[in-house]
């Protein structure tokens, strides 16, 4: 990944150095200061520069890497969002880079996203998609806690799901979450972590008395 350096007496001017040079708003930029001296004499600031835009090239060199090594050939798409991006991935061979219960999938997520914060020093928002499984799984799971849902109104028996990521757990707890009927909690350790759809508990009425 690319990175500019600029040194300047204050943060501010070595960052003015840097917008200039790079003729790009702070907006597109990654900017952290890696040292600085407020001595009398001897001020100094030293900021490290990243584009975003280089920040999304080097995810993608990051996938061709690892799914090369894997074998598989791929293609990529990429949709850029204001606060976020969305990559996803078609390959010759789905199965193998999704995995069992998508724990391929998950950990490619994590490595890249390892490798992003220990470059610009703080969380990349991104999702990374095989051929729109999570976008499938996503309306399946919710399809389920609304299937559910119903079933535990009805019964008043709570039901307890199979085990879930965070991402899956937040999906069902998102969908239910204006439910009137039933509400969820997540329960145990991970990664035996699951939610439990149960029954709201009714409010019951006061009773009044009329005096004569």
């Amino acid at each position: 990944m690319k990175k500019y350096t600029y040194q300047a007496k204050t943060f501010e001017e070595a960052k003015n150095q840097a917008l200039v040079d790079l003729m790009e708003q702070e907006s597109n930029l990654y900017i952290k200061e890696i040292e600085s001296s407020t001595k009398l004499f001897n001020k100094k600031s030293v900021i490290e520069v990243i584009k975003k835009d280089d920040v999304i090239e080097h995810i993608k060199e990051l996938i061709k890497g690892i799914t090369t090594d894997m074998g598989l050939t791929i293609n990529m798409e990429v949709k850029k969002r204001e606060d976020s991006l969305n990559i996803t991935i078609y390959a010759d061979n789905n199965a193998i880079l999704i995995g069992k219960n998508a724990k391929t999938l998950n950990a490619l997520t994590t490595i890249i996203k390892q490798s992003v914060y220990k470059d610009i020093g703080e969380s990349y928002k991104f999702v990374l998609d095989v051929s729109d499984y999570k976008e499938k799984r996503e309306w399946n799971l919710e399809k389920m806690a609304k299937q559910i849902a119903r079933e535990v109104a009805k019964t008043g028996v709570e039901a307890k799901l199979d085990p879930m990521n965070s991402y899956e757990r937040r999906i069902i707890h998102e969908t239910l979450s204006q439910n009137k009927k039933v509400y969820t909690e997540s329960v145990g350790e991970e990664p035996n972590r699951c939610v439990v759809i149960k029954l709201k508990e009714v409010p019951k009425k006061e009773e009044t008395t009329e005096e004569n």
